[in-house]
């Protein structure tokens, strides 16, 4: 029994691993599909949860230009990826100035907090580069990717628990593993895809390209480094990110010289006053 299960986790971790938009091998133990109805679960959750607390907004000037600007990306995004114009895009206007954070979870279901626009003083072209980049983890199937490192961890902890005969170990590893699935923050890796395919995506739907190096000045301002913005410990930053971008800059402008904004496609914004 105990080879059998070395076995199968060898096999499993072998033949689990695909090609990310960049060109990247990824370990994918759990479908992109499987990453979207568990993400669709969390995410109808997450905002019953805020909507019950009163916490999402009501500011219907900023709903208005989060729905525009977030609408020119996803228009680039399904014409650059097909599959996600099945994705039920939407996004969560949170009512929280203190919170400086955005996500986007598989199958384009996103959040934005209000702390973004009133401590960060946003541009257009700096909250696109934002949320370029979240789709971007999306696209890139970085949730799926994520629960497949949690779910790699759990074979090698059954294996472990196979061979040391202790089976409650084996258990107990395994659901903490499972349990912190969707809670990981995103590799270095993922977070140079993310920021390169966002400034792509960015810049066909009309935005700057340099607006991404103006962003990380102002995120990396916040707070001076006392209090980093929350986005921050969800998005570990690689080194010289601001020197990166501005090199990918010159050569993404390229793909839209001329900065043509791209159509708004139709995104749900869940406010206060339009819940799911």
């Amino acid at each position: 029994m105990k080879r059998i299960i070395l076995l199968v986790a060898a096999t499993c971790l072998l033949s689990a691993c695909v090609t990310s938009p960049t060109g990247r091998k990824q370990l994918m133990l759990i479908s992109p599909e499987a990453a979207i109805v568990e993400s669709r679960a969390a995410y109808l959750s997450t905002v019953s949860d805020l909507g019950s607390k009163d916490q999402l907004s009501s500011d219907k000037a900023l709903a208005q230009r989060v729905a525009t600007i977030t609408g020119r990306l996803v228009s680039v995004a399904i014409a650059e990826y097909p599959q996600s114009a099945k994705w039920e895009w939407s996004v969560a206007l949170v009512d929280d100035d203190k919170t400086v954070n955005a996500w986007c979870m598989a199958g384009g279901r996103m959040a934005v907090y209000t702390g973004l626009f009133k401590q960060l003083t946003l541009t257009d072209a700096e909250f696109a580069q934002i949320m370029g980049h979240e789709i971007s983890h999306a696209l890139a199937n970085h949730t799926a990717e994520r629960m497949s490192r949690a779910m790699a961890t759990t074979l090698g902890v059954v294996a472990v628990g196979a061979m040391s005969d202790n089976p409650n170990m084996t258990m107990s590893a395994a659901g903490m593993a499972a349990t912190l699935a969707l809670e990981l923050p995103n590799s270095r890796t993922a977070e140079l895809e993310a920021d390169q395919l966002g400034l792509e995506i960015a810049t066909r739907a009309g935005y700057d390209p340099d607006a991404a190096v103006s962003l990380w000045a102002k995120m990396g301002a916040v707070g001076d480094g006392k209090s980093p913005p929350e986005f921050l410990s969800t998005h570990p930053a690689p080194q010289n990110r601001q020197a990166a971008l501005a090199a990918m800059a010159v050569e993404v402008r390229k793909l839209n010289p001329q900065g043509q904004l791209a159509p708004v496609h139709p995104v749900q914004i869940l406010t206060a006053d339009k819940k799911p």
